[in-house]
């Protein structure tokens, strides 16, 4: 059986089990005992607020929820909002400068006490708190304010006609927390919240008993979730750390786990944990890029904290256009593929690779050309002066430190790129850092990605649903980590551009469904053709592993994958 057919069988499966088993699921809530999940990546904080990593928005989205989110097929789904507004059922203005959402009746935070828009209002104030930094500050672009229309309603009003109004509080990235608990922690407060953060009263199918960070989560069904028949089970368990291979044996080979978050394993090693008869990969495509991030400026620590930027400190060497073109000419995005995902990756060169209405045709990058990369550092007057074997200019080596989170497929793809960076005369040092620390964006620590104390770094994130405005609206300027943020920010690699920004400002004004896919290609041909300040290296199928008794199991890549956890249920035999 190959990996292609094991995974399609395994969707197959997983998509029948909620109508084969509809039977054997009814009944009272927390029915089915405990249900256990294993993220090697372990979540660090309760709050997608303060952290932009994977592993904590899916943790947090068990117990904190939007308004609305995005479905198995990216399609919009009301959640604590009665519908999701339009301009067709007058949820959106007619100038697309507004729109009011309405809150379900009688939902209850997991206190007791009652949901209104005071909460919804409170969480924009939140985020946009001019003292502070939020993780998910792009959700929030073009809000001029909100108007409390009673405790039920609200409506969000834009700067400029927004036509794609869907950023505040839809998806996992942006849930609402609650008003009374946040009260005292808006702007630089934010991150010294360590209660609220780590255990977030909610609206979501199970509440936080136990948050042990960088180890294992504990919670229990929610009380007032709003369907008394969900969710099914009545505790979960939620392990971080490890690795990927350990994850999937968890749940494929032993059985001790039920769900395994994020299989980057090679194929043959997913199929051969298949055997094990416990559980089945699943899989998924959505907009998940493996990437190199070149570095804009100085990656210095030493240099005093605040002060990194293109102008007045850039990088060395990246600064040269051509010396990133030629770390990416020799670059096989191929071999990466048949190494690191098989039939679950494709190469590209595109930041934003679906839905195809917003993927460019840009394949320039997708043929290896390591002889071109050399001719184009030595045209570019780096050559190896001293006979070392690293190239230099005006007494500048092209030597760089190469960093991502700890990871089997991650090490292997930095050990292939390493080999054919010194192969064009590049010296490199690569360095792991374990993922609770690399993504956890604890402000304290000099080894997130965030900070970027390196010349290039590797990892893979996506946008939820079906727009990639907010996605690419990351690398506007001045949306760069820095102190006086509590180092959040989303344009990680402090990439800065005037026609960039300018046309960002366009795709915000323009409602026209082709004319903003034209728009959103010429975006990602900037950062990624143009300016190469972002690599892309393999269009990443959403691998994961489901027990064999865990049903109502529907991957989602538009959104949390955990999404629909409130419909899980225990298969019986």
């Amino acid at each position: 059986m190959t990996i292609k057919s094991l995974l399609m069988g395994a969707v197959a499966t997983m998509a029948l089990a909620p109508a084969a088993f509809a039977a054997a699921h009814e009944g009272e809530r927390g029915r089915d005992g405990e249900v256990k999940i294993i993220y090697w990546q372990a979540p660090s904080i309760m709050t997608p607020y303060l952290s932009g990593g994977t592993k904590d928005l899916e943790a947090a989205s068990l117990v904190i929820e939007p308004l609305g989110r995005y479905d198995q097929t990216g399609a919009l789904v009301p959640y604590l909002a009665t519908e999701i507004p339009t301009v067709e059922n007058g949820g959106v203005s007619e100038d697309l400068k507004s729109i009011t959402w309405k809150l379900k009746e009688g939902l209850l935070w997991s206190d007791g006490t009652p949901v209104t828009s005071a909460d919804v209002k409170f969480t924009a104030d939140y985020c946009m708190h001019p003292e502070g930094g939020c993780a998910q500050g792009a959700k929030f672009d073009g809000v001029e304010s909100i108007d409390i229309i009673d405790d039920l309603t609200l409506t969000v009003n834009f700067s400029e006609a927004k036509p794609n109004p869907y950023g505040p509080f839809m998806g996992a990235q942006s849930p609402i927390i609650q008003a009374a608990q946040f009260a005292d922690c808006l702007g630089a407060k934010a991150p010294e919240c360590t209660e609220a953060n780590f255990n977030p009263i909610g609206t979501g199918p199970f509440m936080v008993t136990d948050f042990r960070p960088n180890d294992v989560i504990q919670m229990e069904a929610n009380p007032n979730y709003r369907d008394p028949n969900k969710p099914a089970f009545a505790t979960l368990t939620f392990k971080g750390g490890g690795d990927a291979a350990a994850a999937g044996r968890a749940v494929m080979e032993t059985g001790e786990y039920d769900y395994a978050w994020n299989m980057q394993l090679s194929p043959d090693v997913l199929a051969k944990m298949a055997e094990g008869g416990q559980g089945m990969p699943i899989s998924a495509f959505g907009t998940l890029v493996e990437r190199i991030e070149m570095n804009m400026t100085d990656p210095s620590p030493d240099l005093p904290e605040g002060e990194r930027s293109t102008v007045a400190h850039p990088h060395p060497f990246l600064s040269d256009f051509n010396v990133r073109k030629a770390l990416s000419m020799a670059i096989d995005r191929e071999l990466l593929v048949e190494v690191g995902y098989g039939q679950a990756g494709r190469a590209t060169c595109n930041l934003v690779p679906a839905p195809e209405l917003y993927a460019s045709d840009n394949t320039e990058c997708l043929t290896q050309d390591l002889e071109g990369a050399m001719a184009l550092l030595e045209e570019s007057g780096w050559t190896d002066s001293d006979g070392d074997g690293v190239r230099d200019k005006d007494g500048e080596k092209l030597s760089m430190l190469f960093q991502t989170s700890t990871n089997a497929v991650r090490q292997d793809f930095q050990a292939l790129i390493k080999d054919w960076w010194n192969q064009i005369g590049v010296e490199v040092e690569l360095r792991n850092v374990d993922s609770s620390v690399f993504f956890g964006g604890d402000p304290g620590s000099p080894d997130t990605f965030q900070k970027f104390y390196a010349d290039t770094e590797m990892y893979a994130n996506n946008f939820d649903g079906t727009d990639p405005q907010a996605y690419l609206s990351q690398y506007r300027c001045g949306n760069e980590p820095k102190p006086s943020s509590q180092w959040q920010g989303e344009n990680i690699n402090r990439f800065c551009n005037e026609e960039y920004d300018a046309l960002l400002d366009e795709l915000s004004r323009t409602g026209e469904l082709e004319k903003r896919g034209e728009i959103a290609k010429q975006l990602n041909n900037i950062i990624t053709r143009d300016t190469m300040t972002i690599v892309p290296l393999v269009d990443r199928g959403r691998v994961s592993a489901a027990s064999n008794t865990l049903g109502g199991v529907v991957l989602n890549t538009w959104d949390s994958e955990l999404w629909n956890a409130a419909d899980w249920y225990r298969i019986k035999e």
